[in-house]
């Protein structure tokens, strides 16, 4: 084994299941072979390597972070396709220490990887504040903070980046001003829970879930805790923090993989399922509908 510098990457593609089942098997495993034949030369062409596969994802490793941000930027305009054929991938890379061993890699840097990209939504790409501090100044202006998230086994939390990465300048103000825009008008958050809808606004002190009848909004379900998670704002997006021991599902709408917190957050997207204690595409008493909506509509 040997310990070095290395930025990593993952790059999963996005709803991969819904794509098998709208083509087949066959036209739709040969798609995503496609897919990281073009990968894997944007990963070569700035000094990577591709460390391993994973089904609908990759790993690559790479000597510094510009060249896993000049990658990451190659990979999202290399997806191809349009319509029904159409793929998408999300990216997540950070640099610092890994171990190095049988060809693969190990350590905190790679499980922050991984948790990034798990949060990261379609034709995005998400790093952190470590990883930024590394990269050329000219790159590290192409990045804009987001949100602090949490890490299982890791007790301070890390600062979440966006790479804006298309190179066309009117995009990236586009982008800005469409971000801007959105931040500008106060956003709430509608739960409904067996026909009956609770709203949170983003001043508020937050909601509590579970199965206890002092809770905010009490979830009458087997699968509940007695204080299962809460629910909360921080810089302009709303935060589901789990608190159970059976852990705390999330399912982002138009995406069929499920993230599970165990005493950890997530930012919650425009809309989607929780399930308390048991998996969220499991509609029944454990299960809450969320959407995040401009204040008004």
């Amino acid at each position: 084994m040997e310990t070095a510098q290395r930025a990593v990457l993952f790059v999963d593609v996005t709803d991969s299941t819904k794509i098998y089942e709208t083509l087949g098997d066959t036209q739709a495993l040969a798609l995503i072979n496609q897919l990281f034949g073009l990968l894997d030369k944007s990963s070569a062409r700035h000094g990577g390597t591709v460390v391993k596969k994973l089904g609908d994802g990759m790993v690559c490793a790479f000597p510094d972070a510009d060249a896993a941000f000049q990658a990451a930027c190659d990979m999202q305009l290399a997806a191809p396709g349009s319509g029904r054929e159409r793929l998408t991938i999300k990216i997540g890379f950070t640099y610092g220490p890994v171990v190095l061993s049988g060809g693969d890699v190990f350590g905190d840097t790679v499980n922050v990887c991984a948790r990034l990209v798990a949060l990261a939504n379609a034709e995005q790409v998400l790093t952190t504040q470590q990883t930024l501090d590394a990269l050329s100044p000219a790159l590290r202006d192409r990045c804009r903070q987001m949100f602090p998230i949490r890490v299982r086994g890791r007790h301070e939390e890390i600062i979440a980046c966006n790479v804006l990465w298309r190179s066309d300048p009117d995009v990236t103000e586009i982008n800005l001003a469409g971000a801007a825009l959105a931040h500008a008008k106060e956003t709430v958050l509608k739960i409904t829970y067996q026909g009956e809808m609770r709203v949170q606004r983003s001043g508020g002190a937050g909601l509590r879930i579970g199965r206890d009848k002092e809770n905010d909004l009490v979830v009458e379900s087997h699968f509940a805790s007695r204080v299962h998670a809460r629910v909360f704002a921080r810089e302009g997006h709303f935060v589901l923090q789990d608190l159970s021991s059976n852990g705390t599902y999330l399912l982002a709408d138009g995406n069929s993989a499920e993230i599970l917190l165990h005493r950890e957050e997530a930012v919650l997207s425009d809309r989607g399922w929780i399930g308390l204690g048991n998996s969220a595409a499991r509609h029944g008493d454990h299960a809450l509908r969320y959407r995040v909506e401009p204040e008004g509509d």
